[in-house]
């Protein structure tokens, strides 16, 4: 089996790593400075139980550089606004080849993608402190394991390539369950990532408690009228507990930010708010429920994207303020 990383930020270049470092056959697909610097210089890896390593890892631009096989497994690790053009991308360089598509990505809305393209498509809750802020190198900030990664065949179910691609993770560090029913895991992992865009917005050093239980509240709310089957928070931080990591500092780096404020710090123009908040206004929507302060996260980081706007360059007031006017706007 070969593991094709497509996507290689802080989760994908992470699982990437720890596959290639404990012996697996791993490509990296990425682009720009990032691919630059592991072509030339191989991946810097820093984690709590490896230390700093440097890893000779493949790293390609495109899916068409590779001689895809039967072997072959993708990861999908991009951010999903980026999935659907990485799918169009995959069709047109397999030479007919139909690899399992396992989505490691934030949200609920890659694996409803890839199925429209490929048979064989998994789910992959990710749960680790992966940061990417400069090309080449990576940081995991998590012990004793890399992460939790459970997995599971889409919509549902389980099969033979799923449970050794959980045992290979397992093999490397990483914490890894077969879950069959992984859409509603993937649906709680939903919750815990409501709160991304808020801190991109305000930064990581104001306290957002009450904002964030705002958020879940009201995906809740719109989860229960929906009639949606998710793992509830309780289920979460009891697997969490048992199976789970902690996060820490590693020597004098700590771990900063979450995917979305890395992805303003890096000022990417893109953020994948749409599919996390704006997910649950989509389904809110649907189902009758108001959900003004997911909308105003939605619309507030999507314009801190575009503008290439810093963490911190708006305040809890002002976002407090757009909800009070999206609740007025909808009375």
């Amino acid at each position: 089996m070969r593991y094709i990383i497509y996507g290689a930020g802080g989760v994908g270049a992470t699982i990437g790593a720890r596959l290639f470092h404990g012996g697996h056959d791993t490509v990296l697909i990425c682009r720009g400075d990032h691919l630059t610097a592991i072509q030339e210089r191989g991946l810097q890896f820093v984690t709590h139980d490896l230390g700093t390593i440097n890893l000779p890892i493949p790293a390609v631009g495109h899916p068409n550089e590779l001689e895809w096989t039967e072997d072959d497994v993708v990861i999908l690790g991009m951010k999903t606004q980026d999935t659907e053009g990485a799918l169009l991308d995959l069709e047109a360089s397999t030479g007919g080849i139909e690899p399992p598509i396992i989505c490691a990505q934030n949200g609920v809305e890659n694996e409803r993608r890839a199925l429209r393209r490929f048979p064989r498509v998994y789910g992959m809750v990710a749960r680790l402190p992966g940061t990417y802020l400069e090309a080449g190198v990576i940081e995991n900030h998590a012990r004793p394991v890399g992460g939790l990664l459970d997995v599971g065949r889409y919509p549902e179910g389980s099969d033979e390539l799923i449970e050794q691609v959980s045992a290979d993770l397992r093999s490397c560090n990483f914490a890894s369950r077969v879950e069959t029913r992984i859409t509603r895991w993937k649906y709680a992992k939903l919750i815990r990532n409501l709160a991304n865009g808020l801190v991109g917005c305000v930064g990581i050093d104001v306290d957002v408690d009450d904002f964030r239980r705002a958020l879940v509240k009201e995906a809740l709310t719109a989860y229960d009228a929906a009639g949606l089957d998710y793992a509830t928070p309780a289920e979460e931080a009891e697997h969490r507990e048992v199976d789970g990591y902690v996060t820490e500092a590693i020597g004098d780096s700590p771990r900063l930010g979450n995917s979305s404020w890395q992805s303003l710090i890096r000022a990417t123009g893109t953020i994948e708010t749409d599919y996390l908040n704006g997910e649950i206004v989509m389904i809110g929507i649907e189902a009758g429920v108001p959900t003004p302060y997911n909308r105003v996260i939605q619309r507030a980081s999507a314009w801190m994207a575009r503008e290439r706007k810093q963490p911190g360059a708006l305040t809890l007031e002002d976002l407090e303020r757009m909800v009070e006017e999206e609740q007025a706007a909808a009375s």
